[in-house]
């Protein structure tokens, strides 16, 4: 990009250098008075294109290379423009992979938690087994209840989306 800026800020001196030039030879250098008549004046002006024909040439082509110039800088901006596009499209890109980074992290993190929480589900399950006849005997009423619908979160991928699941323990 800093490449392409250079070269627009070349070409954009050399167009500012032509068109000094051109107002050099641009200068007039028919000498009239004040009295002269309008045809006298117009005689003169005419007198010195006719006198002076490769100014004309020189000035025309001078018009050109401005011309060629312009359309190479806007050739140049249109393509710094589209690399400044790209340029963004990268920097998302990059934000996205991080973003999706620090998500797999955290989805991790839930899964060896949910894990977790679903071995300690288990343990207490084994304990209210255990317990459950023998609080029957002594309060006529089950210890702890709801085994069969407890779940715990569990994040998985294709791929390219991601589904949080929950996991009947």
């Amino acid at each position: 990009m800093q490449q392409i800026q250079a070269e627009i800020a070349a070409l954009s001196q050399q167009i500012q250098a032509l068109h000094q030039e051109r107002a050099a030879l641009t200068i007039n250098n028919v000498v009239s008075s004040e009295n002269d008549s309008p045809i006298v004046i117009a005689e003169a002006y005419r007198r010195f294109a006719r006198e002076n024909s490769h100014l004309a040439v020189e000035l025309k082509g001078i018009d050109d290379a401005i011309a060629a110039l312009e359309f190479q800088i806007q050739k140049k901006q249109s393509e710094l423009t589209r690399w400044q596009i790209e340029s963004k499209e990268l920097t998302l890109q990059q934000q996205l992979e991080e973003a999706r980074s620090v998500a797999q992290v955290h989805a991790q993190r839930i899964n060896q938690l949910a894990g977790e929480l679903a071995t300690e589900i288990r343990l207490l399950k084994a304990c209210a087994d255990h317990l459950s006849p023998i609080y029957w005997q002594v309060y006529y009423k089950p210890f702890i209840t709801g085994f069969k619908t407890i779940s715990v979160p569990h994040v998985r991928s294709d791929g390219e989306v991601w589904t949080i699941v929950n996991r009947i323990v």
